[in-house]
């Protein structure tokens, strides 16, 4: 059975950091992209920063360029998100994905979810 599993969320006040991190389990994803996407109450899914599976390649959402960075562990089947800069703006939960079919930007060409990490931030 596939897994991705978030953990790392949390509550912290403006200005402050977090670093989120994805697990997979039951098959290898260390050959296809990885993406986090956030939802905040009452809005649609959004995109918020991608990897190709080497690395070489990161695309961010502009809103969260210059504070957060994607990266990740292929030894590990693991991806992170550290977000720094944190705002109140910036709370969701927040979702990682993998292999996406189309644009790695469109949360409809991704078939593995996992259950997301709730990020609170504070003003």
């Amino acid at each position: 059975q596939v897994q991705l599993v978030e953990s790392g969320g949390g509550l912290v006040q403006a200005g402050g950091s977090l670093r989120l991190s994805c697990v997979a389990s039951g098959r290898t994803f260390s050959n296809v992209p990885m993406a986090w996407f956030r939802q905040a109450a009452g809005n649609e899914r959004e995109f918020v920063a991608v990897m190709s599976w080497s690395g070489s390649t990161t695309y961010y959402a502009d809103s969260v360029k210059g504070r957060f960075t994607i990266s990740r562990d292929n030894a590990k089947n693991t991806v992170y998100l550290q977000m720094n800069s944190l705002k109140p703006e910036d709370t969701a939960l927040y979702y990682c994905a993998a292999d996406p079919e189309g644009t790695w930007s469109d949360a409809s060409g991704y078939d593995y979810w996992g259950q997301g990490t709730q990020v609170t931030v504070s003003s």
